[in-house]
């Protein structure tokens, strides 16, 4: 079986301590990539010289300084227009030759030394597979613990697209949700997506970093999934999923903003193809066999 070539394309802004982490991750793997491609976002902190030092110990290390006039825009107002998504495409635009798989990975994650050897692994094995990752762990009261992932949901804090899948899915939708909305691109045009549950990847997010959104979040989500065409059913019975899973009201928010965009009459997604698809999988007569392989995905990542 050929070795798959791949590339790393990661997103950064103050995140020194993380890349510090992150690198020795990166040097740690036992199948090294063609390039890891860090973007400076308009860092303030140590984060360029950290840069500075991982690019002198290895020469698959580059570093991509963001520029343009809004380099300096507040990062609540960046994370709305999936500024992270923008930084991932520059690295990977940067590329001096395509390579079989592109991959984003935050600077706030780190994983086993064998996490892209096997990832690529399944890549080749799979012909059909356009976008794949780990299963999410984030620490829990000293624990590492999964987070739930639906059916196909592959966490944009570690996503790996084949490079034939990203050109099908390009250009893709500069906005909270972006990460849903091009699986179903995918999914339309004939690729899988899925992530793996016994391939962990680590996600050190910083204790309270979710309190922020815990309103604005959901929000977004539910105009995500006007924009994707959701069905009206299948956006409550998710919101209230959420609710009940995460013990949290707060997620019922997805209904308010369905709601608005509805009646804002905000655009849709104009692929076709995915809002079909979309579509189809929310149909009721296929929802208890999506939640019995839910059901089962969940409970291997936690054996």
């Amino acid at each position: 079986m050929t070795a798959l070539r791949y590339a790393v394309s990661t997103p950064a802004r103050n995140e020194e301590d993380n890349l510090r982490r992150l690198g020795a991750a990166m040097a740690a793997q036992t199948r090294a990539p063609v390039a890891w491609v860090v973007v400076d976002d308009g860092s303030t902190d140590g984060t360029a010289d950290v840069l500075a030092e991982l690019a002198a110990q290895h020469d698959w290390v580059r570093v991509l300084a963001r520029d343009g006039a809004d380099r300096d825009e507040p990062l609540a107002d960046g994370r709305r227009r999936a500024r992270d998504l923008d930084g991932f495409l520059r690295g990977a635009r940067s590329l001096a030759e395509p390579v079989d798989v592109v991959v984003k990975v935050d600077a706030d994650t780190s994983f086993e030394p064998s996490y892209f050897a096997t990832l690529m692994e399944r890549f080749a094995q799979q012909p059909d597979l356009g976008i794949a990752g780990g299963a999410c762990y984030e620490l829990e009261d000293g624990e590492w613990v999964p987070r739930f992932a639906t059916a196909g949901s592959v966490r944009g804090a570690s996503r790996a697209y084949r490079w034939a899948c990203l050109q099908d899915v390009t250009p893709l939708a500069e906005r909270t949700g972006w990460d849903g909305i091009d699986e179903l691109r995918a999914s339309g045009r004939g690729w899988r997506t899925t992530s793996f549950s016994h391939l962990p990847f680590y996600h050190h997010r910083a204790l309270g970093g979710r309190d922020h959104k815990r309103v604005r979040q959901p929000f977004e989500m539910g105009r995500t999934a006007h924009y994707s065409g959701y069905r009206a059913y299948y956006l409550l019975l998710s919101a209230a999923f959420r609710a009940m899973r995460l013990r949290n009201p707060a997620e019922l928010a997805m209904i308010a903003g369905f709601l608005s965009a509805t009646v804002r009459r905000e655009a849709r997604c104009p692929d076709t193809a995915a809002l079909a698809h979309a579509r189809r999988q929310q149909r009721l007569r296929t929802l208890p066999q999506r939640a019995l392989e839910a059901l089962g995905r969940r409970t291997a990542a936690a054996s």
